[in-house]
C-alpha cells in the first residue's frame, strides 16, 4: 500500500522529530552511532514519509511491499525511529535501545520492518541486487532500495555487486550512497580517495544522479524519476552530524558517548534545525 504522504514542511518537521528521538535513544543508551544517523535522516523521512516506498507496517512481510535495506547498519537506530513512528512496534522500545529490548545496535531481522542482517559492511548491495533480480524472475513490481556508506565503497563486494546488477538490467534496484565525506578514521578522500565516485559507477553500468541528501525537493523528484533502464544509484551529498553544530562533519561523532551535557545542548539546538 502507497502510505500518506507529506508534503516538505511537514517533512522537515518530521526530520526534527526523528533526530530528537535518535538522540534520546543514544542518550539512554549511553552511546551510539550518531553521526551517521543524523546524516541518513533526512533520505530516510523521505522514503517512508514521502511517497516513494511501498509498506505496511501492520503486515510487515507483505509481498507487494518495496523492499529497503540499510546496508549501513550502524546508523540503524534512524530506521529503529521511523518504523517505530511508523506503527512497526512501540515506540517504547527505542527507551531499551541497546539494553536488552528488541533494537540492538545492528538491524537484525527478528525486528519488524527489517529485511536483512546489516551492519558488517558491503553485503547489502549484493542482497539487494538478488532481491530485485528475484523480482524480474517472478515477475512482481516492488522496487528494492538499498542504502549505503560512502565509507562502506571501500569493500570490493560492492563493486562485484555492481557487476551482476548491471549485467541483468536491474532497473528495478535504486541505491543511494550517503555521502557525508567521513568514516570512522576520517576523510574517506584522505584515507583511500573515492573520488570520481560518480564516473565510477558510470562505468560500471549504473544511470547516476547526484543530490543535496537534506534537499527534499531533489531527494524525492530523484527518487521518483525511473525512466532509466539501468540499476540507479544516487550520491546523496550529506553533513554527517547534522543538525548539531558540534557533530556536524566531526568523524569523532561517527561514534560517540552522550553525556549531561552534550544531551542538552544538542536537544537545544534539533528544537532550532531549519533545512531552507
Amino acid at each position: 500500500m502507497k502510505n500518506k504522504t507529506l508534503d516538505n514542511h511537514r517533512l522537515n518537521d518530521k526530520s526534527v522529530y526523528i533526530r530528537q528521538s535518535i538522540l534520546e535513544a543514544i542518550y539512554h543508551s549511553g552511546k551510539g552511532h550518531i553521526g551517521g544517523a543524523f546524516s541518513c535522516t533526512d533520505i530516510l523521512v523521505s522514503l517512508y514519509y514521502g511517497g516513494i516506498l511501498k509498506y505496511d507496517s501492520k503486515n510487515p512481510k507483505w509481498n507487494q511491499r518495496d523492499r529497503f535495506i540499510l546496508s549501513k547498519g550502524h546508523a540503524a537506530i534512524a530506521l529503529y525511529a521511523i518504523l517505530a513512528d511508523t506503527g512497526y512496534y512501540s515506540s517504547s522500545e527505542l527507551r531499551l535501545f541497546n539494553s536488552g529490548g528488541l533494537l540492538g545496535e545492528h538491524p537484525d531481522t527478528n525486528i519488524p520492518g527489517i529485511e536483512i542482517n546489516s551492519g558488517s559492511l558491503g553485503h547489502g548491495l549484493g542482497v539487494g541486487a538478488g532481491m530485485a533480480l528475484a523480482a524480474k524472475l517472478d515477475k512482481k513490481d516492488y522496487i528494492t532500495y538499498v542504502l549505503l556508506g560512502d565509507g562502506e565503497c571501500y569493500e570490493g563486494s560492492i563493486w562485484e555487486a555492481a557487476m551482476f546488477a548491471s549485467h541483468h538490467n536491474l532497473d528495478n534496484l535504486i541505491t543511494i550512497i550517503d555521502r557525508n565525506g567521513l568514516c570512522i578514521h576520517g576523510l574517506t578522500e584522505e584515507i583511500i580517495a573515492l573520488d570520481p565516485l560518480e564516473k565510477k559507477f558510470e562505468a560500471f553500468g549504473f544511470s547516476v544522479t547526484i543530490i543535496n541528501g537534506h534537499n527534499f525537493d531533489e531527494i524525492l523528484s530523484t527518487l521518483s524519476s525511473n525512466k532509466s533502464k539501468k540499476p540507479k544509484l544516487i550520491i546523496a551529498d550529506t553533513i554527517k552530524g547534522k543538525g548539531v553544530s558540534f557533530m556536524e562533519n566531526n568523524a569523532s561523532w561517527h561514534h560517540g558517548e552522550i553525556s549531561d551535557k552534550v544531551y542538552k545542548q544538542a536537544k537545544k539546538e534539533l528544537t532550532k534545525i531549519r533545512y531552507h
